[in-house]
């Protein structure tokens, strides 16, 4: 059995509408918010150098919301819980 986790996938439009298929890379919960981290699933080439998007969301249902983190102490927060993980995998 192969030790490599299920991916999962978000689609998120893009401003004229077109859908666009992001890999889930992190979900987590601080305070009752509710934060995503997700990258481009289509990026080629060195994944290192692959973007990585963040959002505070909410569930609904079926329907994910996503909000973008517009206020710089949720920003910090967000960019702490990142640079963990991303320590953590590169050990």
């Amino acid at each position: 059995m192969s030790q490599e986790q299920e991916r999962e996938f978000l689609f998120i439009p893009d401003d004229e509408g077109n859908e666009e298929k992001f890999e889930i890379i992190y979900e987590f919960e601080v305070e009752d918010k509710r934060y995503i981290l997700v990258t481009p699933a289509d990026t080629t080439g060195d994944e290192e150098e692959a973007e990585v998007y963040a959002f505070r969301f909410e569930e609904d249902g079926q329907d994910m919301k996503l909000y973008p983190i517009e206020d710089e102490e949720e920003w910090d927060l967000v960019e702490e819980v990142f640079n963990t993980l991303d320590y953590e995998f590169n050990q």
